[in-house]
């Protein structure tokens, strides 16, 4: 039984990390009400049906399973009984021009000998590399992923110092490209670990090697597959959610934050206004300033700071099953580099695109009609900033037809019988992502793990945020973390 604390808090946005929020303030006593603007929940992690195929409209590659699992044992409840899963192996399936096709399979052993067999790469050089991206996790875990950064005292504690002191150690000085080019002679391997800038919407060429460590939390501590789907990781905190009694305001956007003598008091909706002893926004922290509170001054340093990529996405339900592809697949673009120089120089899209395939109906068989796939089908693309997007639409579901068929030997062409299409400016008007920019700042200079929002304002009391768009960043484990670091902070 939970104990009121008399205190109240309004939560702005059912996102991830929202509901997660919500979830750990009302353990800590306090009455939560979410306020949605969408009539579903999950913000880029949701779900829609068409023609018979079901597809989660959002994030695809789960890792670090324990942090929602962590939820459901902070209210007393078993997570087995509520949210289930199952380990991945292999993860990935890679697919190059010259024919080429990877398993990518979780652990080092297992993953460097499969690589090494059809690369250049020696087994003992891809296990040296993850055991750097292994220091770098070590190093990196505490320090930015677990705690505010923006808060003096948290700098002295042992591993913070530890980090200072192996900083060295972590890449932040070289970028991912760099450090993967030297590592490796093959490049399509040096393409496999590039690949994990993309995790946050940014460049290999431009982002810090510290980022590397995505592969160690993916390859060796593991991916997951939520039974049902991504979809499922919302669906059962939502229930949980309302379990514990949260209180859930759906088609209800928060129209203002009230703020008054520099203190958060409480939110405006189309249906009067609400007060609260604390309020945490989920949306785009951007947006949150520029809808929310524009009589506020903004934070103007770190909320114009470049964004990270966006993305187009083709939701195709496919009349056939193809054997060769499983749950996460990509297909990699000829010139990489090219590629990330269209779409962060040029802010367009390239004519040979790397394709990420995700089809849940692998392990899901009710998610398409029997004998079909269904397909999340996407590229990654420049944010919005005006771009003919109509245009780009039809020129990317073009060049992804044709790659998809040169490399997978097939016509897919009258396979496609159902189709949803999602861009930047849909992306932006259904999550509050400003400019469609699903990562929200991008991290291309190597002091990107500073230049996050806050969890809290600086300026005025009682205000928090959470999310992919603040500390740490992008991903569900990140946002996950950061609706703990941001309800941590509240006393």
């Amino acid at each position: 039984m939970i104990k009121d604390n008399n205190q109240s808090c309004a939560v702005i946005g059912a996102g991830v990390s929202g509901l997660a929020a919500a979830i750990r303030m009302r353990n800590k006593g306090y009455r939560v009400t979410v306020f949605e603007a969408n009539s579903f929940p999950g913000g880029k992690c949701s779900t829609e049906t068409k023609d018979g195929y079901r597809f989660d409209m959002g994030p695809s590659v789960f890792t670090m399973p324990h942090y929602v699992d962590e939820l459901f044992k902070l209210s007393g409840k078993n997570p087995r009984e509520h949210f289930n899963y199952i380990h991945l192996d292999p993860v990935y399936k890679y697919f190059f021009e010259d024919g080429t096709a990877l398993d990518a399979y979780h652990g080092k052993e297992k993953f460097a000998e499969q690589l090494s067999a059809k690369t250049k790469d020696k087994k003992e050089d891809i296990i040296r590399y993850l055991n750097r991206t292994e220091t770098i996790y070590n190093l990196t875990d505490e320090v930015f992923l677990k705690n505010s950064l923006h808060r003096l005292k948290n700098f002295f504690t042992w591993p913070v110092a530890r980090g200072i002191l192996n900083f060295g150690k972590i890449g932040a000085f070289d970028t991912m490209a760099g450090a993967n080019q030297r590592s490796f002679r093959d490049p399509r391997l040096v393409k496999v670990f590039n690949r994990y800038a993309t995790y946050n919407g940014s460049s290999p060429y431009l982002s810090p090697a510290t980022l590397n460590v995505i592969a160690h939390v993916e390859i060796v501590k593991g991916a997951f597959y939520p039974e049902g789907g991504m979809y499922s990781i919302t669906g059962s905190m939502v229930q949980l959610a309302k379990d514990i009694g949260v209180q859930f305001k759906f088609s209800t956007p928060a129209r203002e934050i009230l703020v008054e003598n520099k203190k958060a008091t409480g939110i405006r909706t189309d249906g009067g206004t609400e007060n609260f002893d604390i309020v945490i926004s989920n949306m785009d922290v951007y947006n949150s300033y520029k809808k929310l509170m524009p009589q506020v001054k903004r934070p103007a340093k770190t909320l114009d700071q470049p964004k990270s990529s966006s993305g187009i996405i083709f939701y195709w339900g496919i009349k056939k099953e193809f054997k060769e592809l499983g749950l996460h697949n990509i297909l990699f673009s000829e010139d990489y580099e090219a590629e990330f120089n269209t779409i962060f120089a040029k802010k367009a899209i390239y004519h040979d695109p790397t394709i990420y395939l995700n089809i849940t109906s692998k392990h899901t068989p009710t998610d398409a009609p029997p004998g079909c796939e269904n397909w999340f089908s996407f590229i990654n693309v420049p944010n919005n900033s005006g771009q003919d997007w109509d245009m780009f639409i039809t020129e990317a579901r073009e060049n992804m037809i044709l790659k998809i068929n040169r490399v997978l030997k097939t016509d897919i062409r009258p396979l496609i019988e159902s189709e949803m299409v999602f861009d930047p400016r849909v992306i932006e008007n259904r999550t509050s992502s400003a400019f469609g920019a699903i990562y929200g700042n991008s991290s291309n200079n190597k002091f990107a793990a500073f230049l996050r929002h806050a969890n809290f304002s600086k300026d005025i009391k009682n205000l928090y945020f959470c999310g992919g768009s603040v500390h740490p960043g992008p991903s569900i484990p990140l946002c996950l973390l950061s609706a703990k670091i941001t309800t941590e902070l509240i006393s």
